[in-house]
């Protein structure tokens, strides 16, 4: 793996202007690229918080049709930040931390601005990106990454009126089910066109309350068909599988090491989420149980636990979302997406070994350049 990577940032929105920036961390802490598009930018601690960031880090890319090549150090934890017509505004905490955009704090400088992100992870192993939409549906990313050897990979992302169309579906799907999936629509000033369709983890700190109880049926009878068949969880790893019976309130699992793996059952912030209740990265809970629990997550997102009792590898992408209590807006962002490709809840890279990605990523232990291109699809 090279120590710098050269990033080559495109602006195909049609706006005048395109600002980027690049924020992550190595061993010494923050970076965030200057304007300059070279020079790494490491902030120092301030005494209170929400202070300015203290140096001019927004790229100009220029306008339709233009780019312009960043050069970056190996940055783990990376976004590649887009915004149009103005730059973003972050600030710091002391530490310092970084203050990043906030898609659901009204109050936040930046939350009528259209932008959006790209993640990446650049070490010495590989380099690692993706497109997301785990936060939120917005400005339409995509990448390719050519590597040392030649060879191109591509995650064409959403078509250029994805957010048009991942918006007028949610609508659809809010009035057909009354759940409040319009409520994940944001527009912008007066009401006009979307501005963002936010995730339903997103969609619930705006809208307190919102889809509370909405998974409970379908984990109720998922939770009483494992009380009369065991459920078989693949790990993928050293573990191998693992087989589970539900007492009618918790789904009991046999660990690698004789313990016994309990999950209760989850709301439906749990299962957005990934990450709370049964599947919390809690005291005690062993790795092997965060990997059960991320499986688990997986199939109660897509609605497969109940019909599948092989977890994941009885699975198929075709067999995704089919229940009507199921994460729509999931289901929305992959079919809107092109090759149906990009994360749209935390655990969308699980599936059956050797399956169709879902999480649309890029990776390569040599890579040469990569491209992220902003309002037009790659390789299409």
């Amino acid at each position: 793996m090279p120590d710098t990577l050269n990033l080559v940032l495109r602006n195909e929105t049609g706006a005048a202007q395109l600002y980027a920036h690049v924020t992550g961390s190595d061993d010494k802490g923050i970076i965030v690229m200057s304007a300059d598009g070279k020079t790494p930018y490491r902030p120092v601690s301030p005494k209170d918080t929400l202070q300015p960031l203290g140096a001019d880090c927004a790229i100009p890319l220029g306008g339709g049709g233009s780019s312009r090549t960043v050069t970056i150090p190996r940055i783990s934890g990376g976004r590649i930040w887009f915004c149009k017509d103005k730059p973003l505004s972050f600030f710091l905490n002391p530490g310092p931390s970084l203050v990043e955009p906030s898609a659901t704090n009204p109050a936040d400088a930046n939350y009528g601005l259209d932008w959006g992100f790209a993640e990446f992870t650049c070490n010495a192993q590989e380099l690692y990106a993706n497109v997301s939409f785990v936060d939120f549906v917005g400005l339409p990313v995509s990448l390719q990454l050519t590597t040392g050897d030649g060879k191109v990979k591509t995650v064409p992302g959403m078509p250029a009126d994805g957010l048009q169309q991942v918006c007028a579906k949610l609508e659809a799907q809010g009035k057909a089910d009354g759940k409040g999936w319009e409520k994940l629509v944001i527009r912008g000033n007066g009401g006009g066109a979307p501005l963002r369709a936010l995730s339903p983890n997103a969609g619930a700190v705006l809208v307190p309350g919102l889809f509370d109880g909405y998974y409970q049926s379908y984990v109720d009878a998922a939770w009483a068909k494992y009380a009369k068949e065991d459920l078989i969880v693949n790990t993928q790893f050293k573990w191998g599988d693992v087989t589970g019976r539900s007492d009618g309130t918790k789904l009991n699992f046999k660990g690698s090491d004789g313990s016994t793996m309990s999950f209760a059952k989850p709301s439906a912030a749990d299962i957005f989420t990934c990450s709370t209740g049964p599947f919390a990265h809690a005291a005690g809970v062993s790795e092997e149980q965060l990997n059960v629990g991320a499986r688990l997550a997986a199939a109660l997102n897509r609605s497969t636990l109940a019909a599948n009792a092989r977890q994941p590898e009885g699975e198929t992408v075709a067999g995704y979302y089919k229940e009507a209590v199921t994460n729509h807006y999931a289901r929305v962002c992959h079919e809107t997406s092109l090759h149906g490709r990009g994360y749209a809840f935390p655990y969308d890279d699980v599936g059956a070994s050797g399956g169709t990605d879902q999480s649309g990523f890029v990776n390569d232990p040599n890579p040469k350049e990569l491209v992220v291109c902003v309002g037009k699809p790659l390789g299409t």
